[in-house]
């Protein structure tokens, strides 16, 4: 064990837990993924999740149908930043291409 773990109390390999917090919601888990997407893309780790039961019935609407987006604790003021962005299409699409 180096020094370094020895003093924190940490062995080799040991796993640290990662706390989730929602940093947005979306009506249905399609817009969920998109926003994860978006946050992984920016090298944010991010996961979009909706209720088992609104899954299972096919619900998009109301609260089994609301579609969350969640990032480690440590990321939510970084990814809350970037879901407020307005996006320019024209940054991303060339209509002469």
């Amino acid at each position: 064990m180096s020094d370094s773990n020895a003093a924190q109390g940490k062995t080799p390999g040991e796993q640290k837990e990662i706390i989730w917090e929602v940093v947005s919601q979306a009506a249905g888990l399609l817009p969920a993924q998109i926003m994860a997407g978006r946050l992984q893309s920016e090298g944010i780790p991010a996961r979009a999740w909706q209720e088992g039961a609104g899954r299972a019935t096919g619900l998009v609407v109301g609260l089994l149908g609301t579609g969350y987006v969640e990032v480690p604790q440590e990321y939510v003021a970084q990814a809350q930043q970037i879901l407020a962005e307005e996006l320019d299409p024209n940054e991303y699409w060339d209509e002469e291409e």
